[in-house]
């Protein structure tokens, strides 16, 4: 059996065409990138895609949306689109659609995903049957529970990433500060994000942490700053970049941690996002120990087993099964 499946995101829109195996896994047989704020809705979108000849006998479709979905509707939360599942399926001729959660999404992708899929950051003491937690950071920061169950696995979507920022030290005192002259109220997803780590960066220079390099500020004026911001700490020739994915990457593994210890996901902690993936050197290197920095809790968080899922399509895999099961 085929499924359309999509993730859509407030950067980019993925689409799929997926094929169920006999194993019961899903292959992808084309997907397709598309500028989300280049169009007014979901449903040009994937008429487009629909449109090619290669998608045929498409019945099924699963979207993965990056905002909280409420009786099949979602009003995506960094782009101007409401998304409506019966609406959709109506417009598109399908017999059935699925919107749920992005990271809800996620999840319902890692119970797909092998070895391969995983760079391991703390091996833990997994248990099958445990509850699983999703964290992951891209042009906002999702988060969602997976809990077995007899009949399968039972996603339980989450807002957690606008959870009020918990600055542990000076430092991110000090951020805190910076973000509040900035908004009236101050989330994880203000720094765990895309255009977080941008902020971090701006904070450092505004801070006098680190200075602002010349060739840094002249790469910035024509490229994603994101990107730049990134791709200098990994070389490390700029302390300002290091300085603030240092910031991002801390408070990446703090919010991973009270994630853990308030769902307790003993069948593991994955980190999903494209951002993660990207980072994953300096990932390595500042995520765990934030993650464990819990006090007479660490003992407990380090026998959670904490992954960063590798597989960019995760998010469509997950897509997928939510099409075929929903």
């Amino acid at each position: 059996m085929r499924v359309l499946a999509g993730d859509i995101g407030g950067t980019k829109t993925l689409l799929a065409l997926l094929d169920q195996q006999p194993d019961g896994g899903l292959r992808v047989l084309l997907r397709q990138r598309y500028e989300s704020r280049d169009y007014p809705g979901l449903a040009p979108i994937v008429r487009d895609f629909l449109g090619k000849p290669e998608v045929t006998g498409i019945t099924h479709a699963g979207f993965g949306v990056a905002g909280p979905v409420v009786d099949g509707v979602c009003r995506v939360t960094n782009l101007p689109w409401e998304i409506d599942a019966r609406q959709l399926r109506d417009k598109l001729g399908l017999e059935r659609v699925a919107l749920v959660n992005d990271f809800a999404a996620v999840a319902y992708g890692v119970t797909a995903l092998g070895p391969g899929d995983l760079d391991i950051l703390q091996a833990g003491e997994r248990d099958p049957g445990g509850p699983v937690a999703l964290i992951g950071a891209g042009t906002g920061l999702g988060e969602a529970l997976l809990v077995p169950t007899p009949a399968g696995p039972r996603v339980l979507p989450s807002e957690g990433g606008h959870a009020d920022l918990a600055p542990r030290n000076e430092v991110e005192i000090a951020l805190l500060r910076f973000l509040l002259r900035r908004h009236h109220r101050v989330s994880y997803e203000r720094i765990v994000s895309g255009p977080g780590l941008v902020t971090a960066y701006e904070f450092v220079i505004a801070e006098g942490l680190a200075p602002e390099l010349s060739d840094t500020r002249e790469r910035m004026a024509s490229e994603d700053r994101g990107a730049v911001i990134g791709a200098r700490a990994l070389a490390g020739d700029d302390p300002a970049c290091v300085r603030a994915v240092e910031l991002f990457v801390g408070l990446y593994g703090a919010e991973a941690g009270n994630l853990a210890l308030k769902t307790l996901p003993t069948g593991g902690l994955y980190v999903a996002g494209g951002i993660a993936g990207k980072l994953l050197p300096l990932v390595r290197a500042g995520f765990l120990p934030a993650f464990l920095d819990k006090g007479r809790m660490s003992p407990l968080l380090a026998k959670i087993p904490v992954a960063v899922v590798t597989n960019p399509e995760v998010g469509l895999l997950g897509a997928g099964i939510a099409g075929l099961i929903a």
